[in-house]
């Protein structure tokens, strides 16, 4: 949704709907800034990238509200999920597995929770194509290529701003591992690595007014990750456990009742009747 189409000599298409309704008037935004403000393009840049995210917070915000409310209630099922999955994993038959899914689908369905966790695809498809846009902005627009910017060219790859991204990153990663259980961090560790590195990598190769985009983007990330954990998630857990006090979860799946121990002891025991102790099928002849 957010990609730009390039000729052979690597400019931009400028018929392309993404270039012409989002890269383009971000770049002509930059370059009024320059131009009005006497600005570098590294601080119009800047001002750009802050100015789009501060519009797109309050969605990154209500998206991650609603998630967390979600995970806070799924706490609450989670002694029947572990039963619905148990007994999948015990199903030996195709019915028996049907039976065990339909169970795991109706403790979510009856308790009016998401089994995706409020995870929603719209957020998403909104802010792709600016983000993009934005990186875009930076690549492509006239004069960032011969600007400097403390000292750094915008033209040209940079390490210090590769490591600030990384490293801002990164601590978006933490941040959002606070108030969260040691379990959830174990299966947590592998993104937190993985988003840095990408960042990283994508950015060694890219010219440094594009990596300044991502630098701000990692400093405003740890903001919005830092008021939803620390400052919301409090609130919302209390809420949802005043909730979940109030309106007990319904309860749909219960243990089963594993009768297969009983029968066994039955068994013995009729066993040790009928046969008695110490006297096997030979005895008889051993005595002779």
């Amino acid at each position: 949704s957010g990609c730009v189409s390039t000729n052979a000599d690597g400019t931009p298409k400028e018929t392309g709907m993404i270039y012409r309704f989002l890269v383009k008037p971000l770049g002509d935004m930059i370059t009024m800034l320059v131009e009005n403000f006497n600005w570098s393009y590294g601080w119009a840049i800047i001002a750009v990238t802050i100015v789009v995210r501060v519009i797109i917070l309050p969605l990154g915000i209500h998206q991650s509200r609603k998630t967390m409310i979600q995970s806070e209630k799924m706490q609450f099922l989670k002694p029947q999920v572990d039963i619905a999955q148990a007994n999948l994993k015990k199903a030996t038959t195709r019915e028996e597995q049907m039976q065990a899914q339909a169970e795991m689908q109706k403790i979510y369905s009856e308790n009016n929770v998401s089994m995706f966790g409020g995870i929603g695809c719209l957020p998403l498809l909104i802010q792709m194509p600016i983000f993009s846009a934005l990186y875009f902005t930076a690549r492509y627009t006239q004069g960032i290529q011969n600007s400097e910017f403390f000292g750094v060219s915008l033209g040209d790859p940079s390490i210090l701003f590769v490591a600030i991204a990384g490293i801002s990153y990164l601590a978006q990663g933490y941040i959002s591992t606070i108030g969260i259980p040691e379990e959830q961090k174990k299966t947590m560790k592998t993104m937190l690595i993985v988003s840095p590195l990408m960042i990283v990598f994508m950015s060694m190769s890219a010219p440094a007014g594009v990596t300044l985009y991502w630098v701000v983007g990692g400093v405003f990330s740890c903001i919005q990750t830092f008021i939803t954990n620390v400052i919301m998630k409090p609130k919302i857990r209390a809420q949802v456990e005043a909730e979940m006090k109030a309106n007990p979860p319904k309860t749909v799946v219960t243990p089963r009742k594993d009768v297969t121990p009983e029968k066994t002891e039955a068994v013995k025991k009729a066993l040790n009747t009928t046969k008695p102790s110490g006297k096997g099928r030979n005895a008889g002849k051993q005595q002779r």
